[in-house]
């Protein structure tokens, strides 16, 4: 039988959408969200700016800062007074599995848009699961503060300093969208066929949770208390590339060059009073990692990625590794609705062919 499909593994190269969002340049190195390369939008906008520009976007209307600012911290305590419904179901559960129960349980807030329901919920859930895990009660949002302090605020039970507030705004910018990845592909999806936009930012969260996706800040840190001294980088690197394992923190699927976001979120931890003695054994293993892997792998670019520089930042900003996942979508949720305002608004209902292989009747 001849089969006259073809298919694309993984969908490389193929466009299933237009959009005004974002554009990953992966042989440049360049991510430019709403007409603005990413290093800027992080140093000249905080994270409700780069939100109004997404939705004005998607939404082919503008949006004002100010409004989108307001509209969050109502959203903030409108998640707040569902946690007592919400947090019973989820203990005892790992904070990821938790996460993805809490956001299924959001809905409808009257006087709210879904999309700043979800955007202002997601940072009190994050919070409030941390807390819970460790045996301490939810604090309350303060709508005076910016998503950014707030949420550092509601995680340790007191204010964050403004350094730490800018260096976590600066992390929230800078992942809040990156074109067609896997959990925006699947809100697209979802929204694609008119489901609200609550059920679109639960499946996307899903497809974040993957550890191909969303999972890799926490092995880095892993990694690094393996690696535990200077001396121990050559030897512990090579033994891993000699066993064919994954250097966590290096390479990705589109950049074939350095990721830029990794650079922002390391001029974002530069600003932090970070340890110095930690600071150099992560920029000694970057070194390193990245002229063994071109050993290893030549012809194959694989630079630092996002993951290298989160896994520090919010390790300096004593957010727990089983929290990294949702502090990610807690930023990410910007690009996610505003993607599925845009698919419901430009595009149609998303259903690619396959390519048979099985056998046909006689």
């Amino acid at each position: 039988m001849t089969i006259h499909q073809t298919s694309t593994a993984g969908l490389d190269g193929v466009a299933a959408a237009v959009t005004a969002l974002s554009h990953v340049d992966g042989e440049a190195g360049e991510l430019v969200i709403t007409g603005h390369r990413v290093g800027e939008l992080a140093s000249e906008t905080g994270f409700e700016g780069v939100v109004a520009r997404l939705w004005s976007a998607a939404g082919g209307k503008d949006v004002a800062e100010a409004d989108v600012r307001a509209a969050l911290g109502q959203a903030r305590l409108a998640a707040f007074r569902r946690l007592p419904d919400i947090l019973p179901a989820t203990r005892g559960m790992p904070i990821v599995d938790a996460f993805r129960a809490a956001v299924a349980a959001i809905g409808p807030q009257q006087g709210l848009t879904p999309e700043a329901t979800l955007v202002g919920a997601l940072p009190v859930l994050a919070a409030a699961l941390v807390r819970q895990a460790a045996g301490d009660a939810p604090v309350a949002p303060d709508v005076t503060l910016g998503t950014s302090a707030d949420l550092l605020k509601m995680l340790r039970g007191e204010p964050a300093s403004e350094a730490e507030a800018k260096a976590l705004d600066a992390y929230l910018v800078t992942v809040s969208d990156h074109g067609m990845n896997a959990s925006t592909f699947a809100a697209r999806v979802v929204a694609s066929t008119q489901a609200n936009p609550f059920m679109a930012v639960t499946a996307a969260y899903c497809a974040l949770s993957g550890p191909l996706h969303g999972g890799a800040p926490g092995p880095v840190l892993d990694m690094l208390d393996a690696i535990g001294a200077s001396g121990n980088i050559a030897p512990w690197v090579d033994a891993a590339l000699a066993r064919g394992d994954r250097l966590m923190g290096f390479g990705h699927r589109i950049y074939k060059v350095r990721d830029p976001r990794a650079d922002v979120l390391k001029a974002a931890v530069d600003t932090l009073g970070v340890s110095k003695a930690d600071l150099g054994l992560a920029a000694e293993v970057e070194d390193y990692a990245r002229q063994a892997l071109a050993r290893a792998k030549p012809g194959r670019r694989l630079d630092t990625n996002v993951e290298f520089y989160t896994a520090i930042l919010l390790d300096a900003l004593k957010i727990p590794r089983d929290a990294f996942t949702p502090v990610f979508a807690a930023a990410r949720a910007a690009g996610w609705t505003a993607h599925a305002i845009e698919q419901q608004r430009t595009g149609r209902l998303l259903r690619p062919n396959s390519v048979y292989v099985g056998p046909m009747p006689a």
